[in-house]
């Protein structure tokens, strides 16, 4: 099994860590369990750890907490799956998967109103009387 950690696939300027995702590959805020659903969706064997964290993510927030661990190949060598030959195989198919994921979708839809709801005519106040 293999660990995958959400800060290696995401856009943060220190995830370069991760060298194989270049930035316009890599997913915006990537969560352990968008990581697990995508790779689950595929038939891969895969196991959440929630407690687990990244030593370089600076916020020690629940929402960035997790690890998920991805089996790559069988007891006797052979691969789960061929077109998952290694990790980064593993991360490029996440991170393209993820921004098509519903939970992705659906939170990009209305972002618009807040911006028409502030336009309006003012009224100016009179002068001041001194």
């Amino acid at each position: 099994f293999l660990g995958i950690y959400p800060l290696e696939a995401s856009t943060l300027p220190h995830t370069s860590l991760f060298s194989s995702l270049i930035n316009f590959q890599a997913v915006e805020n990537p969560t352990a369990t968008e990581i697990q659903d995508v790779c689950a969706a595929v038939g891969l064997n895969v196991f959440l750890e929630k407690n687990k964290m990244y030593s370089r993510e600076w916020n020690r927030d629940l929402q960035y907490r997790g690890r998920v661990r991805v089996q790559l190949k069988q007891e006797d060598g052979s691969l789960c799956l061929v077109q998952f030959p290694s990790r980064k195989s593993v991360m490029l198919y996440a991170a393209e998967m993820i921004p098509k994921l519903k939970t992705r979708t659906q939170k990009t839809g209305g972002g618009d109103q807040s911006l028409q709801q502030g336009e309006g005519s003012k009224k100016g106040k009179g002068k001041k009387k001194k």
